[in-house]
């Protein structure tokens, strides 16, 4: 899709919906509407930004920007995560291909940012910017007979550039340069980094031919995507997406590329998102895996148990991309996003129980099987023990699916442990794990009785947020999805949770959230996905296309939230949550037509 638009920055900042994403697997960078790329982790996601304008208008950045001014035309290459913009002033037009690159066997052992400049008509004159910021510790300068080099910390990085730009080096931190593209021109800048590595440094050629080569690589994968009903271009677009969220390393799922950015505009539920939660990477296997990309499924589900089974005796919400713990929470001296603040790194989410997690585990596993895969005798282990725990547990108040600091008897949180046991007695019934499927079953049954005895409001005609509550959950339409619809409770419930949370196609996490954050993609998801597994899939269809439409003023990188009275994007991204979600939705319409 061909994006076309004026970007502003407003006291320094663009909009969070005027960014794309380039990743290679490892790290990624956002790449704002103006050319400048204002956030980047390198050489992992969760390393320290090396570009932090996202946190500080005058922060770290990347910048490549037109000296007149000037509109794009912004789009990524069809089936492939490769960006490309045009930019178009009174004098000419060019355009910037850039990729985090990749080689011929993956992943590459050093970060790659390429960025190619063509003179398309006309004349464009670009100014180059480059001041990676200094969070990792000093900076040093050096120039070797090879390349010019900045130690950034523990980082080795170089600049490299074709002869006729003119570069200044004005200080250890700021290198800038102009360059004017005429028509049939053509070149290419790129920064590389390595980490407590020896650097290497290729010819500017093969880091411009890796940007094609890159985006055959994306192609590939895309390949494989099996899905070609109606939403065929939103559901490619959205697996691209997620799939720079899978840490290839190790294949954990981080949550979100960025920390730190606003659920409300001088809010201060500023948290880190570059981790990897139990939730989050099980919702993400499911929909990859009905997406077709087995590859990344395995290996996060691989990540999952191992990491679940090094971390005795009981299962945390969250950990790090290398499946340790988190760190501490923390403040960053910084203004933040639009001036709001604290922005934090490090998640206090370790700390904090959320049961629904043995449901989004045990029906991963279930949903492994029933495709035809084989669960392996260390996992089945691993996952009767956690049906065991769930057992013991699920009477137990937690933080549930919002990780609130009011510990409560969560109903969503109730669900996923019912979810848990029945999925536990069916993988046993079938084979696939040992343990007492009738004694699951059983203690399932008592859980449910337990929801409905204690969890149902007949002043809402609903189940609410946790009981002895009059308050609504939206994440409650995720249970649709479950099997937990009886006597029409889960039909009424959505009828509550629309007319009370929802704005048009776009809904609240919960009751009063509208007072404190944006609608949560998700959340807005889960409707459709609730509309088509309760038997409505026209309508659910209506919905999905209303909500494209809301999600459109962007470049396929979904937020967390959107401020339904402005379109603007909230907090971090790209958000997995939201576009696996989004995934589920699709899937959900074709799955019961």
């Amino acid at each position: 899709m061909l994006t076309s638009l004026i970007p502003k920055r407003s006291h320094g900042f663009l909009p969070l919906e005027h960014y794309a994403a380039i990743g290679d697997g490892r790290s990624l960078a956002l790449v704002g509407a103006d050319g400048s790329i204002d956030w980047w982790c390198a050489p992992d996601m969760d390393s320290p930004p090396l570009f932090n304008r996202l946190h500080d208008a005058s922060g770290g950045r990347f910048s490549i920007t037109p000296r007149e001014p000037f509109h794009i035309e912004r789009r990524y290459r069809e089936s492939s995560n490769v960006l490309e913009t045009v930019f178009i002033t009174a004098t000419g037009t060019a355009r910037i291909t850039e990729s985090l690159n990749s080689g011929v066997a993956g992943r590459l052992p050093w970060c790659e940012l390429a960025r190619r400049i063509e003179g398309l008509s006309g004349h464009v004159a670009f100014d180059i910017r480059l001041t990676p910021i200094c969070a990792r510790g000093s900076v040093r300068r050096i120039d070797h007979s090879n390349a010019a080099v900045r130690y950034i910390g523990d980082l080795v990085t170089t600049f490299c550039h074709e002869p006729e730009i003119e570069i200044t080096e004005d200080e250890d931190t700021l290198t800038t340069a102009r360059w004017t593209a005429h028509a049939g021109d053509e070149t290419c800048v790129a920064l590389l980094v390595s980490d407590q590595a020896p650097l290497a440094i290729p010819t500017l050629c093969e880091v411009n031919a890796r940007i094609d080569l890159s985006d055959q690589e994306w192609r590939r994968w895309t390949e494989q995507l099996t899905y070609d009903g109606v939403f065929a271009a939103d559901l490619k677009r959205c697996a691209l997406s997620l799939k720079f969220l899978v840490f290839s390393k190790t294949g954990a799922i981080a949550a979100a590329a960025t920390s730190g950015l606003p659920e409300r505009i001088g809010g201060d539920k500023n948290y880190d998102y570059r981790y990897a939660w139990i939730r989050d990477a099980a919702y993400t296997i499911k929909a990859l895996l009905r997406a077709g990309a087995l590859q990344e499924s395995i290996g996060a589900f691989g990540w999952l148990v191992r990491t679940l089974g090094k971390d005795e005796p009981r299962p945390k919400v969250v950990y790090t991309l290398a499946g340790k713990e988190v760190p501490d929470e923390s403040i960053i001296d910084v203004p933040g996003y639009k001036g709001s603040s604290p922005v934090r790194t490090g998640n206090r989410a370790k700390e904090q129980i959320q049961l629904s997690c043995y449901g989004d585990i045990l029906e991963t596993a279930s949903l492994f099987a029933q495709m035809g895969h084989v669960i392996d005798p260390h996992a089945a282990k691993l996952l009767a023990r956690l049906a065991d725990q769930c057992t013991e547990r699920w009477k137990i108040k937690d933080s549930g699916i919002w990780e609130l600091e009011d510990e409560q008897h969560y109903t969503f949180s109730k669900i996923g442990c019912w979810l848990a046991l029945s999925k536990a007695a069916q993988l046993a019934r079938d084979g696939h794990i040992a343990g007492d499927a009738d004694g699951w079953e059983l203690e399932s049954e008592r859980v449910k009785q337990w929801i409905d005895e204690n969890c149902w409001s007949e002043q809402m005609q609903s189940y609410t947020f946790y009981a002895g509550s009059q308050k609504l959950d939206a994440s409650l339409l995720l249970t649709t999805r479950f099997g937990f619809e009886h006597d029409e409770r889960l039909s009424r419930t959505l009828v509550a949770i629309e007319r009370n949370l929802a704005v048009g196609p776009l809904v609240y996490r919960y009751t009063d959230a509208d007072k404190e954050e944006g609608a949560f993609v998700a959340c807005s998801c889960w409707l459709v996905e609730a509309y088509a597994f309760l038997g409505q899939v026209d309508q659910a269809e209506v919905l999905l296309k209303a909500l494209l439409g809301k999600l459109g003023n962007n470049f396929g990188i979904l937020t967390e939230q959107i401020d339904p009275a402005t379109g603007e994007g909230l907090g971090n991204l790209p958000q997995g949550l939201s576009h696996l979600a989004l995934l589920h939705a699709i899937f959900s319409i074709e799955e019961n037509r």
